[in-house]
């Protein structure tokens, strides 16, 4: 009995102030260690170990001591 702006529940008591809406629980993780995450960990790893490299090799020095040399 929804399409007069008003619902009966159960026990045949008006709600006529506001359709009440549909409830859902959205279970998907959001923190801890979710597959995504550990995803972009591991690349953001990477793009960071390749750029020490790639560091060390233009500059002849190791992140340290292109560091001390500033």
């Amino acid at each position: 009995m929804t399409n007069r702006g008003f619902t009966i529940n159960e026990r045949g008591q008006l709600n006529r102030f506001a359709i009440e809406p549909k409830v859902y629980v959205d279970e998907t993780p959001r923190t801890g260690f979710t597959e995504y995450a550990e995803k972009l960990n591991g690349r953001l790893a990477m793009i960071g170990f390749i750029s020490l490299i790639a560091l060390e090799v233009l500059t002849g020095h190791g992140l340290i001591g292109w560091l001390t040399s500033l």
